[in-house]
């Protein structure tokens, strides 16, 4: 019955399909009249969002050292928790396009230099205070602070002044940037009261939920908030996120009627979920990816031979068939795939190459002492795995690899951008812009793979303002060698994300740009 309601209940929701023609559409499955007419309303019921009730998410991607801060989000809970209770002044639909939340309406100068956001009137913060201009001056000004330590700090470097006109908000650049808007829809940039300057943790936003309870690595609830601004999201009374690390018991945390939602579904058990009943497995491409990331300033990574050396060790192809199990495709080193604009599908691919890998390293001169990788399942859904057959491929180089497993829980605060090989994963963002001004700037400060070439930065520095769409292709396409031939970088796969839901659950869309919905599905979703 699940996979005939998959199959059929688009042809409601998109076509106006009769009741008559349901039922016969129904009969040639081998579907009863009584059952087919059930369906029907039921599906046709759904619709219309209903209000009330308690959605129940069971999340990978949480530890105990989870901050609310909004600057700090590293990993799959702190986003979904920040969405929750807060907002940014854009948001990135599905499509690519932009939709005005606190900020209504923007505008760019001819120069593309200053821009001109309008700021939505009358939203409330969970306190009870009126938002205003000045509260989001002050949370880009606190995401422009190095002593922020923001996820955003890399996309605001390129900010010069902000300030206040009345209901709007100016914001001037050095240099033209045609991308800002979306820089803004990052995901750190929630609004807080005064900037959430005096207590960035407070988890206080102008979401469709409140905070109630936070224990982090544990469990997370929340209740709509009253006087949110917008009647068409935040259907829900009450929401609960409960963190389950272990893929397993996600899983059968959503089997068993637990939960409602479970992220990070692997691949291997993808199709076996789907058969269960009451539970559809999702899965939509996008731009993430997940990668093994070397350190090129710590040995013995700071050897660009050797970096290679790895590059050419790992079998991208048997990753994808075996890990990925279809839901993805084969990736190239460096963060971008053919689901950004001004992509170059021309750029060589890169393939395994034992016998290069194996004269690489010799070139290197390494000294044959095991060369230690870093990896937990919360990295990203069968990282060990991936992790072990790297070590396999890289076996038949010469290359001795070595895996360490760490704990899942502190893994992004111990092991990410702390240790000098290890396993990871990035959603990818928007615009290539802003994927390569967070993660390989020089700057950045979520520059996990210590990337500092001077030839990358000064071309990124053009491209922002570059208003020729041909000559900015041309520009990225040169980063994206640079990367890919000097960084470090691995990247053997782009990721679909997968996710599974309760058929309880209505109102679902497709969304790649990141995991559930863009992590919206708390807010946009109801329950039949």
């Amino acid at each position: 019955m699940n996979n005939y309601r998959k199959f059929l209940t688009p042809g409601i929701l998109k076509s106006g399909m009769s009741r008559r023609a349901f039922i016969a559409r129904t009969s040639a499955l081998g579907v009863g009249a009584v059952a087919a007419n059930s369906m029907f309303g039921r599906m046709a019921m759904a619709q219309e969002p209903v209000k009330g009730g308690t959605l129940r998410m069971g999340l990978g991607g949480g530890s105990s050292t989870t901050s609310l801060d909004p600057a700090l989000i590293a990993s799959q809970v702190p986003f979904h928790v920040v969405r929750a209770y807060g907002e940014q002044l854009l948001e990135v639909n599905a499509d690519g396009s932009l939709n005005p939340r606190l900020a209504e309406s923007f505008e760019a100068s001819d120069d593309a230099k200053t821009w001109t956001f309008k700021i939505r009137q009358g939203v409330k913060f969970h306190n009870g205070e009126t938002m205003t201009p000045e509260d989001v001056r002050q949370t880009l000004l606190r995401h422009s602070d190095e002593d922020s330590k923001s996820g955003a700090l890399g996309i605001m470097r390129g900010i010069s002044d902000i300030r206040v006109d009345g209901e709007n908000l100016i914001v001037e650049v050095d240099v033209p940037t045609a991308d800002l808007p979306y820089l803004l829809s990052d995901f750190h940039l929630a609004i807080q009261p005064g900037g959430g300057r005096e207590d960035p943790t407070a988890g206080i936003g102008t979401g469709a939920y409140r905070i109630v309870e936070a224990e982090p690595g544990v469990r997370y609830t929340f209740e709509k908030f009253a006087d949110y601004w917008d009647e068409s999201r935040g259907h829900f009374d009450t929401i609960e996120m409960t963190i389950i690390n272990d893929a397993t018991a996600r899983n059968a945390a959503l089997q068993s009627g637990q939960v409602d939602i479970v992220n990070q579904v692997a691949p291997r058990v993808a199709g076996l979920l789907d058969r269960a009943p009451n539970i559809t497995v999702d899965h939509v491409a996008g731009r993430g990816h997940y990668v093994f990331i070397m350190q090129c300033d710590q040995p013995p990574f700071d050897n660009r031979e050797l970096r290679n050396a790895l590059k050419y060790a790992i079998n991208r192809e048997e990753m994808v068939e075996k890990i990925l199990r279809g839901y993805g495709s084969v990736g190239n080193d460096f963060p971008i795939n053919e689901s950004y604009p001004l992509f170059d599908d021309s750029i060589e691919q890169r393939s395994y190459d034992p016998e290069k890998a194996a004269e690489l390293y010799k070139t290197s001169g390494h000294d044959g002492s095991p060369i230690i990788l870093r990896v937990a399942e919360t990295a990203f859904p069968g990282a060990v795995d991936a992790a072990q057959l790297f070590q396999q491929s890289a076996q038949a180089a010469g290359i001795p690899l070595q895996i360490q497993r760490e704990p899942d829980d502190g893994y992004w605060s111990d092991v990410w951008n702390n240790t000098p090989f290890c396993a990871s994963y990035w959603d990818g963002r928007p615009v290539q812009d802003q994927m390569y001004t967070t993660a390989y700037l020089s700057s950045a400060d979520w520059n996990d793979t210590h990337f500092y070439n001077e030839e990358f930065d000064e071309l990124l520095l053009e491209a922002k303002g570059e208003l020729d769409q041909e000559t900015r292709k041309e520009q990225y396409s040169q980063m994206a060698q640079i990367l890919r031939d000097e960084g470090g970088l691995i990247c053997p796969m782009f990721n679909e994300f997968v996710q599974a839901v309760s058929t309880d659950v209505q109102g679902w869309e497709e969304n790649g740009v990141f995991e559930l919905m863009n992590g919206l599905a708390p807010v946009k979703c109801w329950k039949a």
